[in-house]
């Protein structure tokens, strides 16, 4: 492949940023962030090395979801702007060399979207058959809701029409009928509309959720037949309209079925998944500071076709969700990492930032991010994470990670100048507030660690084998140390290869690694240090790597040229 590739596939080599609008800058002073407000913060995003911003739904909502509950594919939220300020953001955006993505909420709609309420005004609506109904009370499902803390059931009785709809996430959210070809028709409407717009792809949201058969009437279920060949014609569609369009797909599942989703060897289906596999194993791995099932999970990573890709995360918007892990593995976790009972959600997850959970620790944060974004893979950075913010717990559920950005050290952390009890969500307090933590202070600070991961970009964008190359993890005598190679060999771009070590305990160790095809007298370059290591007889390469420890060694090769 071409050098090229990295911008024919820019997905690979991307860094991804995920904001809320209405929590990110109140440019109106209403209490609420908005779109002209984060069209002010965009430079800000440049210089963090951002070159795709993710942006969290902002169609009009009735509120009950934080914005996942839609009434309006084709609309703004009013609070935050509309359809002008989108287009200015999307412009500013791709002219700081942004490309910007949005969700693609299409499992469920508001209880208050037209489709539902149309839906339920009659049995002969032509709206009806849009959503799922039952005429029989279900079975008990209270194990299977997403949210047990709100629901007990997946069915929801509508007294009007005495049919029980399906919701597999809160009762406000009506699951459509994916298998209806109207409704498939409206969410290809809804994909156009907005890449005319000049969007560059979808995150698309809950996807097992989205084309799964679950309750949908065999009437329905024969005319849908294969699930995953209308998520191959959805991206087919999406080829068609804009052929550098991705989609980003939320898949909380097992390697071999997450395949299936990528659309196997063909990988004609989603372009991106998350790697909820690696993340919850590298937590499970930070809490025994012992690298092995980091390791592990690295060797089975399945290979992908070329032009689908891992996106690697510390943290999202929900729920730190350990759902993979076993009673024990995640016991290990909350006692490491939130072992209070309120830190803790549905018995699977945690509602934390990263920076409380280790305390606070500049050695161990400047770890974990740069195994973040080392990991094979494209990094995505939730808003907030390059300052290094905390938790709001007094903030219910997963939304206590949701609090305003924090931009300055001044009243509500710069976000607003309205009275606090007017802000959308209140700023956290404490020792993560913005008097501690806010990216003002540390832009000014070459310590930061905003600065830090701003040379993490950086680094990552010069290193295309990091998401582009093939990965190989590294044998070697140090449990608590995650040793991997990336290598890449553009046609016509040399050969590209780098050496990534992280030390996850807090005591320093040495390691030795093979590289086979390497010969000895080549020099490896430290690209955050500067020295130099040699490659010595059979390919050995030894090096000291101190507490929480992290290299990124670039072996030069012959061929590669790059700037050093």
């Amino acid at each position: 492949m071409l050098k090229t590739e990295t911008a024919d596939n820019w997905w690979k080599s991307a860094v991804v940023y995920c904001l809320d609008i209405e929590k990110y800058f109140d440019a109106n002073d209403d209490g609420v962030g908005d779109i002209a407000g984060l069209c002010q913060r965009i430079d800000y995003l440049a210089e963090l090395g951002v070159t795709c911003l993710w942006l969290m739904p902002f169609m009009p909502t009735e509120g009950r979801d934080d914005g996942y509950d839609i009434t309006d594919y084709y609309g703004v939220d009013p609070r935050l702007g509309d359809h002008g300020d989108i287009v200015e953001l999307i412009r500013t955006a791709k002219d700081r060399g942004m490309r910007v993505i949005m969700d693609l909420v299409v499992n469920h709609t508001s209880h208050k979207h037209p489709w539902f309420v149309k839906a339920r005004s009659s049995k002969n609506s032509p709206y009806r058959d849009y959503y799922v109904w039952r005429d029989e009370p279900p079975k008990d499902t209270s194990d299977e809701v997403v949210f047990p803390d709100a629901e007990e059931s997946l069915w929801e009785l509508d007294k009007r029409t005495g049919q029980y709809y399906l919701h597999n996430f809160y009762s406000e959210q009506p699951d459509l009928n994916i298998a209806n070809p109207a409704v498939q028709e409206e969410i290809a409407k809804i994909i156009g509309f907005w890449l005319q717009l000049g969007m560059d792809g979808f995150r698309v949201d809950a996807v097992p959720f989205f084309i799964e058969e679950r309750g949908i009437p065999k009437e329905w279920s024969d005319i849908y037949s294969d699930p995953h060949e209308y998520l191959r014609e959805m991206t087919a569609f999406l080829k068609r309209r804009r052929g550098d369009a991705m989609l980003l797909g939320e898949v909380n599942l097992e390697y071999q079925d997450q395949l299936d989703f990528f659309g196997g060897p063909d990988g004609d289906e989603l372009t991106m998944m998350f790697d909820f596999e690696l993340m919850q194993r590298t937590y499970l791995s930070l809490a025994r500071q012992d690298a092995t099932e980091m390791a592990r999970t690295l060797k089975r990573r399945p290979r992908l076709a070329s032009n689908n890709q891992f996106a690697n995360f510390l943290r999202n918007h929900d729920e730190l969700t350990l759902d993979k892990l076993s009673d024990t593995e995640r016991q290990e976790v909350f006692d490491a990492f939130g072992p209070q009972e309120d830190m803790q959600l549905f018995d699977r997850g945690l509602r934390r930032r990263l920076p409380p959970m280790v305390d606070g620790d500049p050695r161990q944060l400047r770890m974990m991010y740069s195994l973040l974004f080392a990991l094979p893979g494209t990094p995505v950075l939730f808003y907030g994470e390059e300052i290094g913010m905390g938790e709001n717990l007094d903030i219910p559920g997963r939304l206590a990670v949701r609090s305003p950005m924090q931009w300055t050290s001044d009243k509500n952390g710069g976000f607003s100048t309205v009275v606090p009890s007017r802000l959308v969500a209140p700023v956290t307090e404490g020792g993560y507030g913005p008097e501690h933590v806010n990216a003002e202070d540390q832009r000014a600070d070459p310590d930061s660690l905003l600065n830090f991961v701003s040379l993490l970009a950086r680094r990552y964008r010069e290193c295309p084998e990091v998401g582009m190359g093939e990965a190989e993890v590294l044998e070697h005598e140090a449990p608590s140390v995650l040793a991997h190679r990336c290598t890449w060999n553009p046609f016509g771009g040399g050969n590209a290869s780098s050496v990534l070590v992280h030390n996850l305990s807090p005591e320093a160790t040495s390691i030795t690694v093979t590289l086979e095809d390497v010969e000895e007298g080549t020099f490896v370059l430290d690209l955050f240090s500067g020295d130099r290591h040699e490659v010595t007889k059979g390919g050995k390469l030894s090096l000291e790597v101190g507490a929480y420890g992290h290299h990124w060694l670039r072996l030069l090769l012959p061929g590669d040229r790059r700037l050093h």
